[in-house]
């Protein structure tokens, strides 16, 4: 379901928020946000992983601090991309695996267990709120800790492509690598024409992380979930992310539409700022391990 702006405009212009005014804000403001308003929409982005040891795609001036990841039509249609993918990913995957929840997946866990928490929608992939103990949760891009058979339908662990990855690729264990976003890895090795691709074990098909990769649309339920929840929602909270991306911005172009106040925790400029009512640019785990729940 669509919200219809136009119509949310005219109802909702006597609670229109006032917009920020470019003076500094504190975590106290931001305890003061969350005390005033008890149905928040939360939006996490990136940034809130940085503190458990994943990067981020962009830096402080929503620029790419790397080449860009992997895109959708490069991986279904181009053998040696997936050899890339895979290749990157046998290494890359595992900073995400042992990653853990940090002060932040806490703060927003003791927040929906208090009753504070409308829904919980996350741009990443990595299942740290979950681990943090947060339940309701929309995962917008989905789980990287599942995969695919883009033939068949099939699903399974990542783990357990994790270990057929290592036993057909033993002359890449020892391959340098630095660790980048989303289970990726930059790699110091150029000839990958050897690296074994998995297969499904079902078909023999193609397998792909069951995640939406840039150039790929988010599926329409997780969308309308996201949509339906906004409009419960008292105000919108938005924790570690540029919202460069559409799918992510869009909800505050409707949070907006509403009325509702948008706050943001985030280092760094972020696509909606001429939208917010609050900024708090600090880290999340520090900023929001302050929260009183």
């Amino acid at each position: 379901m669509w919200v219809d702006l136009a119509n949310q405009r005219q109802e909702r212009t006597r609670t229109e928020p006032t917009l920020l005014s470019g003076a500094g804000h504190t975590v106290a403001d931001l305890c003061e946000f969350v005390a005033r308003h008890r149905r928040l929409f939360v939006l996490s982005g990136a940034g809130i992983s940085t503190d458990s040891g994943i990067p981020a795609y962009r830096g402080t001036d929503g620029h790419w601090q790397r080449s860009p990841p992997m895109f959708l039509r490069d991986f279904l249609h181009d053998g040696s991309a997936r050899q890339r993918y895979w290749a990157r990913s046998m290494t890359g995957w595992t900073i995400v695996a042992s990653a853990k929840p940090n002060a932040a997946h806490r703060a927003l866990a003791r927040l929906e267990a208090a009753g504070r928490v409308e829904q919980l929608l996350t741009q990443n992939i990595d299942g740290l709120h979950q681990q943090a103990g947060s339940v309701d949760v929309v995962e917008l891009h989905g789980n990287l800790a599942m995969v695919v058979c883009i033939d068949c339908g099939v699903r399974c662990r990542r783990a357990a492509i994790q270990n057929l990855l290592v036993a057909r690729n033993p002359g890449f264990r020892s391959v340098v690598t630095a660790p980048a976003p989303d289970g990726d890895a930059d790699m110091m090795h150029d000839d990958l024409s050897s690296f074994h691709v998995p297969e499904c074990v079902n078909c023999g098909g193609t397998l792909k992380p069951d995640v939406v990769f840039f150039g790929e649309g988010v599926p329409r339920e997780r969308v309308n979930a996201a949509c339906q929840a906004l409009m419960r929602a008292d105000a919108m909270l938005v924790v570690g992310s540029s919202l460069i991306v559409y799918s992510g911005y869009r909800f505050c172009e409707q949070a907006h539409a509403m009325g509702k106040s948008i706050a943001a925790v985030n280092l760094g400029r972020t696509r909606a700022d001429h939208l917010l009512t609050l900024k708090i640019e600090r880290s999340c785990a520090e900023a929001l391990g302050s929260l009183p729940y």
